[in-house]
């Protein structure tokens, strides 16, 4: 075949072999031709992953694909895992896949969730059975004198099984408590929010270092928020969140007391902030001194909450339903609540919150 002719085989019927042969007689080698032809890569991407994983037959590649179609992974996901972890064609899905599944499946893991959780972190599929991913489960169940807990956390943030916790984990969590973080505090930050606790110990003492010079106390809940909030990102970018901040008029004062008030207001994204002051002040009149001081506010959902009920809201008032609204009835009561006390008194208005 010489090497200027172009064939299109998605509309030639020939067998799997055949056409990695053809693609072999163009150059390529024989896994290159199966990573473009099966998995859909890219030329570069093929050359690249083929310097870690090299197969001169498909059966093993092949056999993943049954494995993981048996076990509910979709095409799509399948070809995620496989462009994410390129060495997951040579395994030997028997031996070293089944037992990580069955293990899963033993604790307490639905075929969907697992599916999910392996799609999102396919480095777990990467880890020892033995060494790292019971240990650590253990470890875990141990923590929390609960299985349940336990498989919440692992649920939350399934690359928990990715990092040595006996570098990590317990290292950070004895930070925490040589400072006077309650037990329960640091147990309520590993089941919720793990990823601190995940961190190089180095970076988790400069965010507890910067959390105790803010002026906030280690014994409270709000210090765990704090830490939770920093450690989503850099002090460049804290210093951003406070100009866009700034340029709606908040002082520093206020942007200090919001903070304090409410930690995560920090974690939303300059975007975020931006579209929802931009709503809440310029189109719904609200005063931005206001809305800093409900700063909570804004790790609310735009289009699902702020939004339909600010709306909502506008014509209950323009209509004389209701005579003023604060900002946390507005947005911070639950939708069951909001629905029974607002929305079920003004019927005519129910379409115009549905829309």
């Amino acid at each position: 075949m010489a090497a200027s002719q172009s064939f299109n085989f998605s509309n030639i019927k020939i067998s799997t072999s055949l056409r990695f042969i053809s693609m072999s007689s163009n150059g390529y080698s024989f896994t290159v031709s199966y990573l473009i032809n099966k998995c859909g890569f890219s030329t570069e991407l093929a050359s690249w992953a083929s310097s870690y994983v090299h197969f001169e037959t498909p059966e093993r590649p092949d056999s993943l694909f049954v494995f993981l179609e048996n076990h509910g992974f979709s095409k799509t996901q399948i070809l995620n895992l496989i462009k994410r972890r390129p060495r997951l064609l040579i395994y030997d899905t028997e031996k070293t896949l089944l037992p990580k599944l069955e293990f899963f499946y033993s604790i307490g893991f639905s075929r969907p969730e697992l599916t999910n959780i392996l799609t999102s972190y396919p480095a777990v599929l990467i880890c020892s059975l033995k060494k790292q991913i019971i240990p650590s489960f253990n470890l875990l169940r141990n923590l929390f004198q609960s299985d349940d807990k336990a498989i919440k956390t692992i649920k939350r943030y399934g690359a928990i099984f990715v990092y040595d916790f006996e570098r990590n984990l317990i290292p950070n969590m004895n930070l925490l408590r040589g400072i006077g973080v309650p037990e329960s505090n640091i147990l309520m930050l590993l089941n919720h929010q793990p990823r601190p606790l995940l961190y190089d110990q180095v970076r988790l003492k400069e965010i507890v270092e910067e959390v105790k010079r803010m002026g906030f106390d280690s014994s409270k809940k709000k210090f765990i928020d704090v830490v939770v909030a920093l450690s989503s990102m850099s002090k460049s970018t804290l210093e951003k969140k406070f100009d866009v901040y700034r340029r709606w008029g908040w002082s520093d004062q206020e942007i200090h007391e919001a903070f304090q008030r409410y930690p995560m207001c920090m974690a939303v994204s300059e975007d975020k902030i931006m579209a929802v002051m931009d709503f809440l002040v310029n189109k719904m009149g609200y005063s931005s001194t206001l809305v800093a001081k409900q700063s909570s506010i804004l790790r609310q959902s735009l289009e699902k909450r702020i939004v339909p009920r600010a709306l909502f809201a506008r014509e209950l008032l323009s209509q004389g339903l209701v005579t003023d609204f604060k900002l946390s009835v507005l947005f911070h009561t639950s939708e069951k609540v909001f629905v029974d006390r607002f929305v079920n008194k003004a019927p005519d208005l129910l379409k115009l919150y549905k829309e």
